[in-house]
């Protein structure tokens, strides 16, 4: 028998050391739930848990980018249901006009809640918002993240909706102010636009006047003479073979217009027939025109000219698209024009030569003219397919100026096309609420899908990460249990060796 090495005691101390230890495991595992607690504990199936983890945020985060994709699918919807019913108002209005029982009186009462309501749509346009984001303007082009990982996008784009972009903006637009008195007055203007509908690829020549003297004339598509090298560098336009007290002063400063600039243009009348302007380019993306006429503004998309007076500012913004910037200058109290439409060629006035004539050409295939009759009693508009306009006797100036764009219900002709207009707007809204119907159907499926899709990844990750509480509990008792009869044990390993001292007796 040896007692300097008690055997027996040092195997049992080391088996209740690990029973200590196993049982000081479970005791951590069931207070936290989880198997792995630390990277010791199940170095690949942290690894592997930690990834799962990050997969399911993800599928969680990409859940609620979803919903939030359907809250502003549902605003954008929601506004263009207003848009569906205003249209279907304004579609009973033109109905309504486009019969004869109506008088002039009562259609011009139409025409107003006309007007009112393509306000409204456009009001609704340019308000409609989700997160400060506008929705129906026309420059909504975003991605919704709906998955885990990089690249898991849905795209929702929305067209412009409001009644110019429809085509059913208003009519009129009366502007009020003191437009002057012409001096030298016209007694008599007759085929001054010819058949505007049919005005393709025509030119006005540019040409640099004098410093002193008359004005140079010059007929379309005809240059002019030399004018002699004077400063300041002043531009003459002329059309229709006007004469030198009817022609316009043009300052211009290299306007090239390109598509997808926007150009901020503003004219003023200095003196009897004449008309300063100025560009400033900046960028843009949509064709439109926006007109200030002494700071009353008026929106239109096919151009429009008003009557101006000595002193008087016109300006306008004008932003190109697949076309360029068109500048007519005509007869100050007769019509003029400033028009973008497609297909158009150039807009370029070149550089000036010192010494020498300076020619250019305005081209365009298309051209809008829209005016009030500047002379006496009598208005006229100058439009798309009218030939001529005549006034009679010189003298005051209107102070009305008119633009016209958009629905028109004030005869039963312009009734009846109108009926056809607000047809295809509501075709056009009915599209785009289709459209967003089906991406919030999808969005719906898809959130469905993420949460199915985080279930079972978390499931998995589960089994790897948490601890089985009723495993565990099993473990725990039995090491529990033969700790306590280690303990026991050990108190017995520690007496055998006072069986030596009966030898020694």
């Amino acid at each position: 028998m040896r007692i300097n090495a008690n055997m027996s005691a040092l195997n049992t101390h080391r088996q209740l050391s690990a029973n200590q230890a196993s049982t000081g495991r479970s005791v951590e595992r069931l207070s936290s739930g989880l198997r792995i607690n630390r990277a010791g504990d199940d170095a690949a199936g942290l690894a592997i848990s930690e990834k799962m983890r990050g997969q399911i945020r993800g599928l969680s985060q990409a859940s609620r980018n979803a919903q939030d994709g359907i809250s502003m699918i549902q605003t954008a919807e929601g506004a263009l249901n207003e848009t569906h019913a205003i249209l279907q108002r304004m579609r009973e209005l033109a109905v309504q006009s486009a019969t004869d029982t109506n008088t002039t009186d009562d259609r011009h009462k139409i025409q107003s809640e006309v007007d009112e309501l393509a306000r409204e749509i456009t009001r609704i346009s340019n308000t409609t918002e989700f997160n400060t984001q506008n929705l129906l303007a026309g420059g909504l082009n975003n991605r919704f993240h709906i998955g885990s990982n990089a690249n898991q996008f849905m795209d929702l784009s929305v067209v412009a909706m409001d009644a110019q972009s429809l085509g059913v903006a208003g009519s009129v637009s009366v502007l009020s102010g003191a437009f002057g008195a012409r001096n030298s007055g016209i007694t008599s203007v007759t085929n001054i636009g010819r058949n505007l509908a049919e005005r393709h690829d025509y030119n006005i020549d540019v040409v640099r006047r004098a410093a002193t003297g008359s004005a140079i004339t010059a007929s379309p598509s005809t240059p002019a003479p030399p004018a002699l090298a004077a400063a300041p560098a002043d531009l003459v336009v002329t059309g229709f073979n006007r004469t030198s007290d009817t022609a316009y002063l043009l300052r211009v400063a290299g306007v090239n217009a390109t598509p997808g600039d926007n150009h901020v243009t503003s004219l003023e009348f200095s003196r009897d027939g004449g008309a300063t302007w100025g560009t400033a380019g900046v960028g843009g993306t949509a064709a439109n025109i926006v007109f200030t006429f002494d700071g009353i503004t008026l929106n239109t998309s096919d151009g429009a000219g008003i009557s101006h007076a000595v002193g008087n500012t016109y300006s306008f913004t004008a932003t190109v698209a697949s076309a360029t910037l068109q500048l007519q200058a005509g007869e100050t109290n007769i019509g003029s024009a400033v028009t973008v439409r497609a297909g158009m060629t150039s807009a370029e006035l070149g550089n000036e030569v010192t010494g020498q004539t300076l020619t250019a050409n305005f081209n365009f295939n298309d051209l809008f003219v829209a005016t009030t009759g500047p002379f006496g009693t009598d208005n006229f508009i100058i439009s798309q397919g009218q030939s001529s306009a005549a006034v009679t006797s010189g003298g005051v100036v209107s102070t009305e100026a008119v633009a016209r764009a958009g629905i028109l219900v004030n005869t039963q002709v312009t009734a009846n096309n109108a009926i056809t207009v607000i047809d295809n707007a509501l075709t056009s809204v009915s599209t785009e609420r289709s459209k967003l119907g089906a991406i919030q159907n999808r969005l719906d499926h898809t959130i469905a899908n993420l949460g199915t899709s985080a279930e079972n990844l978390t499931a998995a990750e589960s089994r790897i990460r948490d601890v089985d509480m009723a495993e565990e509990m099993m473990e725990f008792t039995k090491n529990n249990i033969l700790s306590q009869a280690a303990q026991a044990m050990l108190a017995q390993a520690n007496q055998l060796p006072q069986g030596v001292l009966q030898l020694l007796r």
